[in-house]
């Protein structure tokens, strides 16, 4: 039987053949497509014409076609519905595609043809596509190493290959961890009527009568804003926080500390003082210092702001006649009682108006009225029953395939994340995406979100919208490929539209009686859009602060100890803990994604800020001279020019910290 991972799809719009592909033909189909890879860049090496953009740039443009194809559908599916046959191919694979890699960059002939038409590029009339698409090529291969001979070479391609191996390890425990752990509930006291049905649900899904709380975010949050029962509210929280650091096969403490020992060595192997000196070279803050000075800028109005919350929050647990200091465990749970007595908001009263199909359909409406996307559901076989699938176009032009796959389930990891399966681009024919977003929301029927969880959906939504409307020609470029402190831009941009008073009450409307949300409640949950922002600045920036030193300096050889140093330093408020604590920091040691780079959400979040402001200054949070300006300069644009250079072409200018600041309700 022919592989259909190395068929030709037959599909509608080419999707992948879920029905038809079978783990077992995987592992051949990436045999067979790093085979065709080697081959594909040994004859451009061997080319023995003279060097030229054509011949060697565009070719290897295409070079990786069916590993690309091959990946796109594996990876997807090892990260949002995992089985141990996916697990153990992961993890085969990791080494394997690392020595590919490899391979392409320490072959000197193909590097040798890239710096000869580097050398010459202002001889060539390349258009700035075209030299910008050549800069970044020889900038990562001497980036990778492809300049280092002898035993340095040898030695970073160890490297290398250990750290792919060690990300995959990483996320695999913290996978297991979370898929591993649950806590029945006898007790439901204090919880809504979402919260119990999601924790039935939960239990269902294990195979298990009753209620359970597991560790996925969508449900223990919820669980200790409610639940009254403080010690099992400690118990969630202890499981939730140890992820990643149980002992055991799944510990990831030791993992951290070789991951951080050898990439300190793979940038002195580069020539560079430390790992985040290296990363940031290319990313728009470009030094650790920058990055901290942004920080520390937010961290010092926000941790004040974090004290004079906990001390609120403190006297209401000694008024519920608990004795002693408040915990991490009772922040989330006092929180919400003081919300509700602020701004007489109640979660279980507002859920009923954010119904998953509802918020997809306000992500959808502002997507077409700002740049005229239309959305039309597609009857197609999907990878899981759960991930559903749109054509999007454009006065009648087909321009992605949108998959959402929303619903926590066991065999996804955790958190919220934007992929492909395909990429836009235009060499060799127009190429159209197939987007997908992955949520972690929990399943109910009909499944209702919290506002937190409506910002994610749009969050994400951005992300995808920057891959939809990606305009160029060279895949290399394509969509979200830009500096990492620039890619959140889009996606943290387009959360302001659920803001947008006019999109809620379009949008927002009771799942049972379709009545659009009571005035009084919407003005009452716009003006609480910045409760509690001390806590959750806090906990983000503390995160990105102990990446950072993780980075910024010789590794440390234990972890945890450099992290409780660094905050202490801080003065890390002691009833808050970082977001993501090191054992379990996917952003950081899953992959080098965002490894010294967790500061650029908020890097992001300066520009976002500012961007949308673009709109309220036009008088219209639907401008569409501002809309299509941010469509050409940012969201079609993908990497064809350096960050600021395209910010500055939507905005005028960059913008400074003052914005962030006045978002979060953190000016003075």
């Amino acid at each position: 039987m022919t592989n259909p991972l190395l068929a030709e799809w037959q599909t509608e719009f080419q999707l992948p053949p879920f029905a038809d592909i079978r783990d077992a033909d995987f592992a051949p189909a990436f045999d067979m497509a790093m085979e065709r890879g080697r081959a594909a860049y040994a004859a451009i090496a061997a080319n023995p014409d003279a060097p030229t953009f054509a011949n060697t740039i565009a070719a290897m443009e295409c070079a990786d076609d069916l590993l690309d194809r091959v990946a796109g559908v594996f990876f997807n599916l090892a990260g949002s519905d995992s089985n141990p046959a996916r697990e153990e191919l992961q993890r085969a694979l990791s080494s394997k595609l690392s020595a590919y890699s490899s391979e392409i960059i320490n072959n000197r002939a193909l590097f040798d043809r890239i710096s000869a038409i580097w050398d010459q590029r202002d001889t060539l009339d390349l258009n700035d596509e075209q030299m910008r698409v050549l800069m970044l090529y020889q900038r990562m291969f001497v980036r990778a190493g492809a300049a280092l001979q002898g035993k340095d070479a040898a030695r970073l391609t160890d490297v290398k290959s250990r750290l792919a191996s060690l990300g995959t390890q990483f996320t695999q425990n913290l996978l297991a961890d979370e898929r591993d752990w649950m806590m029945p509930l006898d007790d439901l006291a204090g919880l809504p009527d979402f919260v119990v049905a999601n924790a039935r649900a939960a239990a269902q899904e294990r195979g298990r009568d009753g209620h359970v709380v597991t560790l996925n975010r969508s449900l223990i949050v919820p669980f200790l804003q409610f639940s009254t029962r403080r010690d099992l509210r400690e118990r969630a929280y202890t499981a939730w926080g140890a992820r990643g650091a149980n002992g055991g096969e799944t510990d990831n403490r030791a993992i951290a500390a070789e991951i951080l020992a050898l990439r300190s060595e793979r940038a002195l192997l580069l020539g560079y003082e430390n790992f985040a000196r290296y990363k940031l070279e290319t990313e728009m803050a470009r030094t650790p210092d920058a990055v901290r000075d942004l920080l520390m800028q937010v961290w010092k109005p926000a941790r004040a702001k974090a004290m004079a919350d906990a001390a609120r929050l403190e006297v209401m647990l000694h008024e519920d006649g608990y004795q002693g200091p408040l915990e991490p465990w009772d922040w989330r749970f006092y929180a919400e009682k003081l919300r509700r007595a602020e701004h007489d908001l109640d979660e279980a009263a507002l859920k009923p108006y954010l119904s998953l199909d509802a918020m997809v359909n306000a992500a959808f409406d502002c997507a077409n009225r700002l740049f005229g996307l239309e959305f039309r559901a597609l009857d197609v076989a999907l990878y899981h029953a759960d991930a559903r699938a749109w054509e999007v176009t454009r006065n009648g032009r087909h321009m992605a395939v949108f998959i959402g796959d929303y619903f926590a389930r066991a065999s996804k990891r955790s958190g919220a994340w934007c992929s492909t399966m395909r990429s836009q681009r235009k060499l060799g024919g127009e190429v159209r995406p197939i987007v997908v977003n992955i949520c972690n929301f929990a399943k109910g029927d009909p499944a209702l979100l919290s506002y937190d969880d409506a910002r994610t959906l749009f969050h994400e939504f951005g992300h995808a919208l920057h891959q939809m409307l990606s305009d160029v020609t060279y895949g290399l470029i394509s969509g979200t490929s830009v500096a990492r402190d620039f890619v959140e831009l889009p996606s943290q941009l387009y959360e302001h539209w659920l803001e947008v008073p006019e999109v809620l009450a379009l949008h927002a409307r009771h799942v049972d009686t379709g009545e659009a949300m009571p005035q009084a409640m919407l003005d009452r949950l716009l003006a609480a859009q910045n409760f509690d922002q001390g806590f959750a600045t806090v906990e983000y920036v503390a995160s990105a602060l102990v990446d950072l030193e993780f980075h910024d300096g010789p590794a440390p050889g234990d972890p945890m100890q450099k992290q409780a140093q660094v905050l202490d330093a801080l003065g890390m408020p002691r009833a808050i803990r970082m977001r993501h604590a090191t054992p379990h920091f996917a952003h950081v040691f899953s992959g080098d994604g965002y490894s010294s780079g967790y500061y650029s959400y908020m890097w992001s979040e300066v520009m976002d800020a500012d961007a949308f402001d673009a709109f309220r200054e036009a008088g219209d949070p639907f401008d569409p001279d501002t809309a299509a300006r941010l469509e050409e300069f940012i969201l079609s644009a993908g990497g064809r020019d350096e960050a600021e250079a395209l910010y500055t072409a939507f905005r005028g200018r960059m913008p400074g910290v003052g914005a962030l600041l006045k978002g979060r309700g953190l000016a003075v």
